[in-house]
């Protein structure tokens, strides 16, 4: 049955119109771009609701322009607007929706506007006292969303929609709390709002920039120009680890696209867009072995072929039966994120992962079997745990990388995230936060930097620097070639004996960066790293 709202959408009727700025991810000032596979996918899920009713939605994405045009943009754009609205994860995204919600409040004093995301979810108050916002959406936004839309056009007080902080009297004050909803009630993102051109060109273009998380190369697309796309296949995360904020917003549930309705939403837009190569951006997308097997049975039964990758655990892939994996390489799956996060069997009870240890090792022997990469993030230096402990886990990334060929484990400081359980301890043992919002955006990269200067004992440090170094040797990252450098790193990684390593890592410094002067740029193998990479001569 049609709704007054649908038949007017038919017939072209446009409601209010709403604007949403999706901030930068790189901070130009460093020299980094980011990454445009990254589609402004928080922000396209809230609007598909309004967007299906015939609002008027305006997405600006930062990334496609440089900062002053991407303001005047969305400044623009709030001329006679009912709402604007903005997001960002922790990094340059927070500071940029500042300084863009600054310059929107200057020239629109009266306009509502609202921010949500990760960061705004767990630290209302930072953004709230900041006088930019009438509210902060806490979590799952995309009911909350058209509620506000809702009592903004009825003049009813924001205090009356679920799901959101407000600042009342100088206090931070919770609505009633939202509870996740799955996709029966959401719609699939309205693609139609974004100009997919800029960033297929650029991607195609292969840019002599350094990229932010640049996405890793397709098989028979090394060192060519190819095109990939973003996606949300899910919410959430069952997983109660407790250094990140993701519990505490979700209360572990995770709500997942149906396997066929993400293959057909998919293979629409690979016949629209015709990409090479999707990133999924789950937190954890494969919990349910049927949904995978739904998708991947579904992709290899059809005439649509891309490659993808996505963020999984590996006790997925241990649980996960051979027919499963088997039909996860077959249908294009090339490379998995791992959250590997130690390689101390007590810190892991600690942390709360469930997972046996040995899972990370069965899980990328299982992977390299079929020639899939494994990136597998591991951390060290959570509150109050010893020295000892993180070499463990600095060595089992050593091991890792030496049994599978095509293994790629990394070693992260630990950085302390509002919302999780872990800040508290942090803060007790003496970490002193960012004061303001800028601030919090303008850290470095935690996977390699430390935000919590001190925490890492200096010899843990000198020997996390050295795996990283000599890790990045072995995979032919730095040179984009294997010779004596790469084939001695090898023999390294393999006995675990780095000593004279800083002196050879500065010597290799040396070495290359003289080199490096004779040789063109180009985008092999160091394109399918990820990272930016770091030798131990610079740290």
């Amino acid at each position: 049955m049609s709704t007054a709202n649908d038949v007017k959408a038919r017939k072209g009727y446009r409601r209010a119109k709403l604007v949403l700025y999706f901030p930068k991810q790189a901070n130009p000032a460093t020299g980094m771009e980011a990454g445009r596979d990254l589609l402004p996918l928080s922000l396209l899920t809230i609007a598909g609701l309004p967007d299906r009713d015939g609002y008027e939605v305006v997405l600006i994405d930062g990334n496609l322009y440089p900062e002053e045009e991407a303001q005047a943009r969305v400044i623009e754009a709030c001329k006679g607007a009912l709402l604007y609205g903005t997001t960002g994860i922790l990094g340059y995204q927070v500071t940029d929706a500042f300084r863009c919600s600054t310059a929107v409040k200057a020239a629109h004093p009266d306009l509502p506007m609202i921010i949500g995301g990760w960061f705004a979810s767990c630290a209302p108050q930072i953004q709230l006292e900041s006088g930019l916002y009438d509210a902060v959406a806490i979590g799952q936004g995309e009911l909350t969303f058209v509620d506000v839309i809702s009592a903004l056009e009825a003049g009813e007080p924001l205090d009356s929609v679920p799901g959101l902080a407000v600042l009342r009297e100088g206090e931070v004050t919770f609505t009633s709390k939202r509870n996740v909803v799955g996709w029966s009630q959401l719609t699939n993102c309205p693609w139609h709002l974004i100009d997919i051109e800029p960033y297929r060109s650029f991607q195609l273009a292969m840019p002599r920039k350094r990229v932010k998380e640049r996405m890793p190369a397709p098989p028979g697309y090394e060192g060519k120009p190819f095109f990939g796309i973003s996606y949300f296949g899910s919410y959430g995360c069952p997983e109660h680890c407790d250094f990140c904020c993701s519990p505490g917003l979700t209360d572990l549930r995770w709500k997942a696209v149906p396997g066929q309705r993400m293959l057909e939403d998919l293979c629409e837009l690979q016949a629209r867009w015709g990409f090479q190569t999707v990133r999924f951006y789950d937190a954890n997308w494969g919990v349910a072995e049927k949904r995978v097997r739904d998708f991947c049975g579904g992709l290899i039964d059809s005439d649509v072929r891309f490659n993808w990758y996505p963020l999984m655990q590996a006790h997925s892939i241990c649980s996960f039966a051979e027919e499963t994996l088997d039909m996860m390489a077959d249908s294009g799956l090339y490379v998995i994120n791992i959250g590997a996060e130690t390689g101390d069997e007590e810190r892991m009870r600690v942390i709360g992962k469930h997972k046996e240890l040995d899972e990370n090792l069965r899980a990328a022997i299982e992977l390299d079997r079929r020639n899939i990469p494994a990136w597998m993030t591991h951390i060290i230096g959570f509150p109050g745990e010893s020295a000892e402990s993180m070499l463990r886990t600095i060595n089992s990334c050593r091991h890792i990388a030496s049994v599978c060929t095509t293994a790629r484990p990394t070693v992260w400081p630990f950085r302390p995230i509002p919302g999780s359980e872990l800040y508290a301890k942090a803060l007790g043992l003496g970490y002193i936060p960012p004061k303001n919002i800028e601030a919090w955006g303008l850290m470095e990269d935690y996977h390699l930097n430390e935000t919590w200067v001190g925490n890492i004992p200096p010899e843990v440090e000198r020997a996390r620097k050295l795996f990283e170094h000599f890790s990045t040797l072995k995979f032919g990252l730095a040179r984009e070639h294997f010779g004596w450098w790469e084939r001695r790193a090898t023999r390294r990684m393999k006995t675990g004996d780095f000593r004279g390593g800083q002196l050879e890592a500065k010597a290799f410094d040396l070495f290359h960066r003289f080199t490096e002067r004779f040789r063109p740029v180009r985008q092999g193998p160091r394109a399918a790293s990820g990272t930016e990479s770091r030798t131990a001569a610079e740290a």
